[in-house]
């Protein structure tokens, strides 16, 4: 992934393109700095609005190449609508259709004076780490040598200027966001013969000779014999070896608990003895959208290097039917010493969660932790593709996670907790059943976990319709790297 230079206040000669907010009335941002050839620039965006060559709408993006009378290459123009009904989402979308046009063009170095119309009740601040996190992102491209003869994107972006007051912390915040993102979106959509526990355990170990980091695997016996049998029981049906891949980050005080994200990692899921439909069971290798989150978040925090702790552990596993594989049924006993009745073996995440989070307690004695997984269809269901669900047991927590999914337009929505869904995992021969039946199935699963997170805050993430997307542009989205990144910013901040 290119590497792109942001820099503040470098002189526009030095530019091959510009890129100008228009409304849908053909007039520039009044709060746009005064740039060169200003007075000429208006002029040309009102002819080509009266001549309707360019509306303005949202979204719309028109590339002048050498215009008349502009000493500049190329100037972009970007529709941004009504100005005084502009919303972060069509903020967002004005910036994604730039980045595009930009795709497509010679441009090299850029000013780009978008940050200069955020939507109302947002900082110039906010505005610039939007800019500089969808810029970076747009150089995404997943190049694995799995594709084959695919030819890798050849884009010539190399710099972008900001003529205004420096951001420097908004935009390094959203280039290393950028740069995690693509590492989770590299490993979701990497072919799960290519990405298996064991390559994300490499990967682990990567980013700590990068940056650092303590890590640690344990192995399939350690784990066995360490009680963790509802892990296990997950990994039982496959050949290819699990792993409990953990991740230490100390930048601050090293008496100060960590903050603990745990991430499923079901590199492969077929459902085990509980198959799957064949349909659309390709996308099962993103069923471990939550390892592959943990891992960009500690790209991010390997750019940023805030101060504060922060522990990674990722139980990584396929669930596969054979000879070996667990039975609708069977009972086993949790690293916590609870029983779980196994009734159906496609609910497997929280069965290796269930074990991450009772060994990350045991293990780093966090102050919080917050666990992201790909675990239900029923959110899918109840929150379509827009939004990520989050639950758990201490609303300071939750509210502090939707305030940055808010900020980084990686949004979550809350769904609750308690005792009525708690009675659905009831089970007559174990202590909890895996399932609590069709009836809200992303609040039993949470409410599953919930059983193991009693001392402790925590929060948990459903990513299951966000973390990819389906169809023609099949793909990893990289959530809710951003809004994990957001939060530890702001933990450090507080």
């Amino acid at each position: 992934m290119k590497h792109i230079q942001f820099t503040f206040n470098t002189k526009l000669s030095t530019i091959d393109t510009l890129i100008l907010p228009v409304n849908d009335q053909g007039v520039l941002s009044d709060a746009l700095p005064k740039l060169p050839q200003h007075d000429a620039l208006t002029q040309l965006v009102a002819q080509l609005h009266e001549s309707d060559d360019f509306s303005g709408k949202t979204g719309t993006t028109l590339l002048l190449i050498q215009p008349s009378g502009i000493e500049i290459a190329r100037v972009l123009l970007v529709g941004m609508g009504e100005a005084d009904k502009l919303t972060p989402k069509s903020y967002l979308s004005a910036l994604k259709a730039a980045a595009k046009t930009l795709e497509h063009s010679g441009a090299m170095h850029v000013a780009n004076t978008l940050i200069f119309s955020p939507p109302p009740a947002h900082s110039i601040e906010w505005a610039t780490y939007h800019n500089s996190q969808l810029f970076q992102h747009s150089e995404y491209d997943y190049s694995h040598e799995s594709r084959g003869e695919h030819t890798p994107k050849a884009s010539k972006l190399a710099q972008i200027i900001y003529p205004c007051d420096p951001q420097r912390a908004a935009v390094q915040q959203g280039q290393a966001t950028a740069f995690g993102m693509a590492l989770t979106q590299d490993l979701a959509n990497m072919p799960s013969n290519f990405c298996t526990p064991s390559f994300l355990a490499e990967t682990a170990v990567e980013l700590g000779e990068q940056y650092g980091y303590d890590v640690t695997i344990l192995e399939r016996e350690e784990m066995i014999e360490m009680g963790m049998g509802s892990f296990m029981a997950v990994a039982q049906g496959g050949d290819t070896p699990p792993k409990m891949i953990c991740l230490s980050y100390t930048g601050g005080e090293k008496n100060q608990a960590p903050i603990a994200l745990v991430g499923k990692g079901v590199t492969f899921d077929t459902g085990g003895i509980s198959l799957k439909p064949g349909a659309a069971m390709d996308e099962m290798k993103y069923d471990m959208g939550g390892a592959a989150t943990v891992l960009g978040v500690f790209k991010a925090l390997g750019e940023l290097k805030p101060n504060i702790n922060v522990v990674g552990v990722i139980p990584a596993t396929e669930n596969m039917p054979s000879g070996n594989a667990i039975k609708p049924g069977d009972v086993v006993t949790s690293l916590s010493g609870q029983t779980i009745e196994v009734l159906n073996t496609d609910a497997e995440g929280r069965l290796i969660l269930c074990d991450a989070l009772t060994y990350t307690q045991q293990t780093y004695q966090p102050s919080k932790i917050i666990d992201m997984a790909t675990l239900t269809g029923a959110c899918i269901i109840a929150l379509g593709h827009h939004v990520s669900a989050i639950l758990g047991n201490n609303q300071p927590l939750i509210d502090t996670l939707i305030q940055a999914g808010e900020s980084t337009y990686d949004r979550f929505w809350q769904l609750p907790l308690g005792d009525e869904w708690d009675e659905q995992l009831k089970s007559n021969f174990a202590d909890m059943a895996n399932i609590g039946g069709r009836a809200g199935g992303t609040i039993t699963a949470a409410q599953f976990l919930a059983r193991f997170t009693k001392e402790i805050d925590w929060a948990h993430l459903d990513i299951a319709g966000t973390a990819w997307v389906s169809g023609k542009d099949k793909g990893a989205t990289g959530r809710p790297v951003a809004s994990l990144v957001q939060y530890l910013v702001n933990e450090v901040k507080a």
